[in-house]
């Protein structure tokens, strides 16, 4: 064997190339990248005025991202930048641009709303004069086909009237010649007139209207005169007696609204004062005035 020492030889494998590898090309790329976004922003900032930053602000905010692809959903709303920083000649601000156009017409504008107020002011009359008139409409037929089943009361069917007026409507209890309501100079209703004001008091607890009485009175024959000075007391005490059996019979006393006595200056038959039928008591279920909405434009 030979004398020669045995040499081991060991390789150190570098990976990657030691400095002369890739990896750190990478990394300086992705920084000289940054820096120049960097500078970049800082010059936007420095070049844009003030409505263009505020465009740029609305462009990163989640709500403002634009959904077109053309070129004015872009981060200058379609603007362009100058040398010195100012927007090209002829073009449009953000704020110019989304801006709305004020009106032309506004006093018009004024005038139009009111006219639709005014028109929808009406319309709630008209609706509610067309549903009390329903109304009152199926309280008279109740209280007509209620006089038609009852015998005792189909028999003074001819001395009752019903019909609607613009204070609203009217059922009035007349005096027929031999049959009357009252008494000679009495205020008390006979028993004929008690049945008629219960029925009737039926109808009116249907409806929610306040109600107005009033007693009329007929003149003397011959005497001229149109009522004498006791028809005034004589009458204001019939209509009150009728109030006093209405509510006996269940009408609400908040409900009456008024109670008056009018002698002989209303009489139903102008042309013949002293007729029996000019002696009568007249209930009213008054129309309600509509409540319209408060006027919040003042």
């Amino acid at each position: 064997m030979s004398d020669r020492p045995i040499l081991i030889k060991k390789v150190k494998k570098v990976v990657g190339g030691g400095h002369h590898g890739g990896a750190w090309k990478v990394a300086y790329a992705d920084f000289v990248t940054a820096m120049m976004a960097f500078f970049l922003l800082m010059w936007l900032i420095n070049t844009t005025d003030p409505e263009q930053k505020r465009g740029i602000a609305e462009y990163f905010a989640p709500a403002s991202v634009s959904q077109t692809t053309s070129g004015s959903g872009g981060i200058l709303g379609g603007t362009s930048l100058g040398e010195d920083g100012s927007k090209s000649s002829g073009s449009m601000s953000v704020l110019e641009q989304q801006a709305p156009e004020a009106p032309e017409d506004a006093p018009e504008d004024v005038g139009t709303n009111a006219n639709l107020a005014a028109a929808s002011e009406e319309e709630l009359r008209q609706e509610i004069a067309a549903r009390e008139a329903a109304e009152f409409a199926s309280a008279a037929e109740s209280l007509r086909q209620a006089m038609q089943r009852m015998p005792e009361l189909a028999e003074l069917s001819k001395q009752l009237i019903i019909d609607q007026t613009p204070e609203g409507l009217r059922i009035q209890l007349v005096d027929q010649e031999g049959r009357s309501m009252f008494d000679q100079n009495s205020a008390r209703p006979n028993a004929r007139a008690q049945v008629l004001l219960r029925a009737i008091a039926g109808v009116v607890n249907r409806l929610p209207n306040r109600i107005s009485i009033s007693g009329h009175t007929s003149a003397v024959a011959g005497s001229g005169r149109a009522s004498v000075a006791t028809d005034w007391p004589l009458s204001a005490n019939r209509a009150d007696a009728s109030r006093a059996i209405l509510q006996a019979a269940g009408v609400d006393a908040d409900r009456v609204y008024s109670v008056a006595g009018k002698a002989g200056s209303d009489p139903l038959y102008p042309d013949d004062p002293s007729l029996a039928g000019n002696r009568r008591i007249a209930i009213v279920l008054l129309r309600e005035a509509p409540v319209l909405p408060t006027d919040t434009s003042l």
